[in-house]
């Protein structure tokens, strides 16, 4: 990899993790799902007005805008309002990883190796690890939080196999028309659970913090992080890009411990070792593959 190509890897796994920090100052206004619903909007609009629709099918760009939506973020921001620290949640939706294993052996028939599979029990002694802290009344993560981001991260798993069908494409134009079909789902579950009257009093009594907290989620973390990223995965093997996703707990345990405070007690980093060894091994196993 170019050290060019290098340091936008970089650049968008520190966008990524200090994000989780962002996404708080957001939902510290404007409800979860209303927040994600403004998120995707900017996220498609005005930019599919001047940005040409890539050659994809309809509902792979409908499926990858309500997964990446709905489901990964969505669920997210749920489980951020009040269930899970931003550090942890950095840490926990890393289990996309062995998910997107698990479904590309399910649907695509690819084989797991030994490796792959010791590296998910680490990982998942690590979650079981937070999962447990969460049913001790722990305040930085409940079972709920802990499950939701879980579901999270089965969604983005699934995105990832919806962006790998659609082949090498305009990343960005994938992302912006993606976006578009994220927003009416995502506005109607708003509506249903949170209100419209009490959702429209947020919007309109927001700060300037808040919204840019929308903003940086629609411009930095979607167009930028995910354009940028598919963009990377299209001129590089899945085996070269995807560990840096590694750094990402590491940006955001920082970023959530510098900015909010956020405290890393013992078992917190024990529970994040045991994670990011069972990443780092299946690294290792897929890279001897």
């Amino acid at each position: 990899m170019p050290i060019s190509h290098l340091l936008l890897a970089l650049a968008v796994v520190a966008v990524w993790g200090s994000n989780f920090v962002v996404i708080k100052f957001g939902l510290a206004e404007l409800p979860p799902f209303a927040l994600a619903t403004l998120r995707f909007a900017l996220s498609a609009l005005p930019w599919a007005l001047f940005i040409r629709r890539p050659a994809v099918a309809w509902w792979r760009l409908a499926a990858f805008g309500v997964l990446l939506g709905c489901g990964q973020f969505g669920l997210l921001f749920q489980a951020m309002r009040s269930d899970i620290s931003p550090g942890l949640a950095s840490l926990v939706v890393q289990a996309q990883v062995f998910f997107t294993i698990a479904l590309s052996l399910l649907f695509s028939g690819e084989r797991v190796r030994l490796m792959q599979v010791l590296a998910a029990l680490l990982a998942l002694a690590g979650m079981g690890w937070i999962g447990w802290h969460g049913l001790q009344g722990s305040a930085e993560v409940h079972l709920l939080g802990l499950l939701l981001v879980l579901a999270a991260a089965l969604c983005w798993a699934a995105a990832n196999l919806v962006a790998r069908s659609a082949g090498r494409v305009d990343a960005l134009g994938f992302m912006v028309w993606s976006s578009l079909f994220a927003v009416p789902p995502l506005a109607l579950i708003s509506a249903t659970l949170e209100g419209v009257a009490p959702v429209w009093l947020a919007v309109q009594h927001a700060s300037g913090l808040a919204w840019a907290a929308v903003i940086w989620q629609a411009l930095g973390n979607t167009l930028f992080g995910y354009g940028s990223w598919n963009w990377l995965l299209a001129r590089h093997p899945a085996a070269t890009v995807t560990p840096m996703a590694l750094l990402v707990p590491v940006f955001g345990f920082g970023s959530s411990a510098l900015l909010l405070g956020e405290p890393l007690p013992g078992w917190k980093l024990a529970a994040a070792g045991l994670v990011m060894a069972g990443l780092g091994l299946n690294f290792v196993a897929t890279r001897r593959a």
